[in-house]
């Protein structure tokens, strides 16, 4: 890969970057900081990375960086989001996107990530399974299941209501 086969990337693959980081990390700092940390680890590999999978690297890069994050960050509880809880529970009626984003949260990671990568992103089962490192039966189950959760939690009227 060339220097500016990296800029190219960096053009082509920064925003895709953050949606997928910003919908699963729910923080758009923590989502700039992963694609900050992601062109950074390409960067480093320059040389080793081929062009034609600098796509893959980089969104595997991303969801490995966004797993640590929710690792580390199921050991801390962040002011912010107390007072984000605070001021949701004074609201009449939450939008659309707000239950959304609620019922994305109580996905497991793994299914958050196929569900996102595929609804939001449109990558297919076998990318999806590339850039995860699972198969692409079990990126189908994981996003059968997530859709299922989704849609029993956004059924239910009281959450919506």
């Amino acid at each position: 890969m060339t220097i500016p086969d990296y800029n190219s990337a960096v053009d082509l693959h920064a925003d895709g970057i953050y949606r997928f980081a910003v919908k699963h990390l729910r923080d758009e700092e923590l989502a700039k900081d992963v694609v900050q940390e992601s062109f950074a680890r390409l960067w480093m590999k320059v040389h080793e990375v081929e062009g034609r999978k600098v796509k893959s690297y980089l969104f595997t890069t991303a969801h490995h960086l966004m797993v640590d994050e929710v690792r580390k960050g199921k050991r801390s509880t962040r002011m912010e989001e107390q007072h984000d809880q605070l001021l949701r529970t004074t609201t009449a009626q939450p939008d659309l996107k707000e239950v959304l984003d609620n019922a994305l949260a109580t996905l497991p990671e793994v299914q958050r990530s196929v569900v996102l990568l595929r609804d939001l992103e449109g990558y297919s089962y076998d990318e999806i399974a590339e850039l995860t490192g699972l198969n692409s039966s079990q990126v189908k189950v994981y996003i059968y299941r997530g859709r299922s959760a989704l849609k029993a939690f956004i059924g239910q009227l009281d959450r919506v209501l």
